[in-house]
């Protein structure tokens, strides 16, 4: 009874915190349902999401100490019902085989694939001799070959003959899982065309939101000189179509690429700017600022150009957060309220999970939330206990460092388990970066806008280019350093939820016990370095395989399925190329392990000893005394990862078995749905 009494007493002392840990309850919901091994049944997630539902009436009519606990068992259940209604919701046809033969359709996004390649995404998919229920409602194509015939643009209708193929698996057993991403976004059909892309009809007349970005995103690329041209189109319209994977490549090194994502800071800045400009313009006529109540017209002002950058930016995850933030704030001004606290950073997560409940899992919410979070406890922290970071004139520049300091600390774990790298002078590049960003190119870019009426765009848009020239200056000097980058490899995948889970309760529980927060990120910490790389890696063609040798992974081949090679190097922490891992292979011989690659190969291929392992990328006739990972087996189970045992035997993981058999994975799963 003493246990239960001094729960309730805990659970009093949080009175008044509480709605902080609804997002939490809510996507711990949502990260059970992509933990579940089979895809649940509707049954059993109807009867969830009632059982949710009743127990949010229960505590919504209980007043007691346990209250907040039925709250909980509310969030997790109507996150998963969440979850699972949204997984069938987007529900659409994937191509199920390869295919090769003439592509139609029109075109809604337009980006760049890793190797730098245009890429497009068609809607309103025709395929040959293909039913339309079996046709994808979208496919992405890369363009390769001799291209330039025509100019993509938005809403035109194309042709092409392309390979297409079924949307991938994780390139290893806990890895990133296309296959979910692609369900998610929609995408059926993923693939590539060496042939010219030819307009089968010309744009639909009628403007859309898309074409507009693009529109836009090619004026102010015209008006811009190369080196920046891209940046300055990722930052206003979100179109990353125009940058090269050199400039990406040294903002990402210098720490900088969080200034692509259009986020909290743009979303923050451009607010900032317009409703600063907004109570500077009120001020110069005093007849109608006394009159009127010009901050909170001012706000609404702000509000409505935060909105309109929403649009235009495209809405990912971090901007829609941003602008949910940036929306409690300026509602708080015109409401005489706190603006800035963790109840609107819990407002901005539980908006953006019961939207969009699969973005639980992408790093730009996970970094979005974690950056905020911290700066929002710390700089509270520092508001009750009147902390002040020291004269009026160093203030500026002291919250400028504390900010770049707290924001960096905070996302770092989380950038370095999804993308392997550590940037070492990632703080004193935005030191000196993050000035010029809200200082100069912010206020110019809202600047060009206002002059857009009167012809004169060009003087915003040259004073941002200077801004922007200076940022990439930083970027590329401190990515020329000599260690600027570090690489490590990836935790297992209980890291991320036991760390964030530590965090969460050092920054939202009130009292002493929040210091077992610290424990226990302490204790994820520790299972990251406990992590082991797999011995043997093979791919789910059978094209590569990937062995650990004394001197780093060794790849079977130099070309070929370079984007599983990138991901098993990164995943090692090794920053090196494919050609480089490939001149370990020799050193493989001696470990019975070996790749029979080719059809010729693969049917020559007679005889092999017990203990060898043999990969092949074509199915192997003969029955052989070896253990055999050949094409039609790794069909069935994804790509593998070997473990060498103490007794010389192997332990064996495969992607398929950590991924479950869900919807986005498994053909008869959909079917009967």
């Amino acid at each position: 009874m003493r246990i239960f009494e001094g729960i309730g007493l805990a659970l009093l002392g949080q009175r008044g915190h509480l709605f902080a840990w609804g997002p939490v309850g809510l996507g711990g919901g949502i990260g059970l349902y992509f933990l579940m091994p089979e895809e649940p049944d509707r049954l059993v997630v109807g009867a969830l999401v009632i059982f949710g539902f009743f127990c949010a009436i229960l505590a919504f009519l209980q007043k007691r100490a346990f209250a907040p606990l039925i709250w909980l068992g509310a969030l997790l259940a109507l996150g998963f019902g969440l979850a699972a209604g949204r997984a069938h919701w987007v529900g659409a046809p994937v191509l199920e085989w390869r295919y090769y033969g003439a592509v139609q359709g029109r075109i809604i996004g337009m980006d760049r694939s890793a190797s730098d390649a245009l890429r497009l995404t068609l809607a309103d998919v025709t395929l040959e001799n293909m039913r339309p229920d079996q046709t994808p409602a979208k496919v992405r194509v890369a363009l390769h070959g001799e291209q330039g015939f025509i100019t993509p643009s938005p809403g035109m209708s194309v042709m092409m003959t392309a390979h297409l193929s079924p949307p991938s698996g994780p390139v290893e057993p806990g890895g990133f899982d296309f296959q979910r991403h692609a369900w998610f976004k929609g995408i059926g059909a993923v693939g590539y065309t060496r042939t010219p892309v030819l307009t089968a009809a010309p744009r639909q007349n009628g403007a859309s939101v898309f074409a507009f970005r693009m529109k836009l995103s090619k004026a102010v690329q015209a008006r811009m000189s190369p080196d920046v041209a891209g940046v300055a189109a990722a930052l206003t319209t979100g179109d990353r179509s125009g940058l090269d994977e050199t400039t990406v490549q040294a903002l990402r090194a210098s720490n900088l690429a969080h200034l692509l994502a259009i986020s909290g800071l743009h979303m923050g800045l451009l607010a900032g700017v317009v409703f600063a400009a907004a109570r500077l313009a009120f001020a110069l006529l005093p007849a109608v600022s006394l009159r009127l109540p010009a901050k909170k017209i001012a706000a609404g002002i702000a509000l409505g150009a935060a909105a309109a950058y929403l649009v235009l930016s495209g809405g990912s995850v971090a901007t829609q957060r941003a602008f949910v933030m940036a929306a409690v704030a300026l509602i708080a001004v015109i409401l005489d309220r706190r603006a800035l606290s963790l109840r609107a950073v819990a407002l901005a997560g539980l908006v953006i999970l019961c939207l969009r409940p699969e973005a639980l899992l992408s790093p730009g919410f996970q970094m979005s939330f974690a950056a905020t979070t911290a700066l929002v406890a710390v700089f509270a922290v520092m508001r009750d206990q009147e902390v002040r970071l020291g004269p009026k004139w160093v203030r500026p520049f002291a919250t400028l460092f504390l900010s770049s300091l707290v924001a960096g600390l905070a996302t770092a774990p989380y950038a370095a388990s999804h993308f392997n790298v550590v940037s070492h002078y990632g703080l004193p590049a935005n030191l000196v970066a993050m000035p010029v960003m809200g200082l100069v190119v912010a206020p110019s870019a809202v600047l060009a806008v206002c002059l857009v009426p009167l012809g004169l765009e060009g003087v915003g848009l040259w004073a941002m280019e200077q801004g922007l020239r200076v940022i990439m200056t930083v970027a590329k000097l401190v990515s020329e350093q000599d260690g600027a980058q570090g690489f490590i490899p990836s935790p297992p995948p209980a890291f991320l939820p036991v760390f964030s889970l530590g965090m969460l309760w050092l920054i939202l529980w009130q009292g002493h016990l929040r210091w077992m927060g610290v424990a226990v990120a302490v204790v994820a910490l520790g299972l990251w370095g406990d992590t082991k790389r797999p011995d043997v890696l093979i791919s789910d063609t059978g094209g590569l395989v990937g062995v650990l040798t004394p001197k780093g992974r060794a790849l079977s081949k130099d070309r070929g399925q370079g984007f599983v090679a990138l991901n098993w190097l990164e995943n090692d922490g090794e920053n090196i190329t494919q050609p480089q891992a490939a001149t370990r292979w020799p050193d493989v011989a001696a470990q019975q392990i070996t790749h029979v690659k080719g059809k010729r190969a693969v049917a020559a291929f007679q005889t092999c000893p017990p203990q060898m392992v043999v990969v092949a990328n074509y199915t192997l006739a003969n029955a052989l005394p070896c253990q055999i990972y050949d094409a039609n087996s790794l069909r069935r189970t994804g790509a593998i990862a070997l473990y060498r045992l103490s007794d010389g035997t192997w332990q064996e993981q495969t992607a398929r078995a950590a991924s479950g058999r869900r919807l986005w994975n498994t053909p008869e799963i959909r079917s009967v749905d």
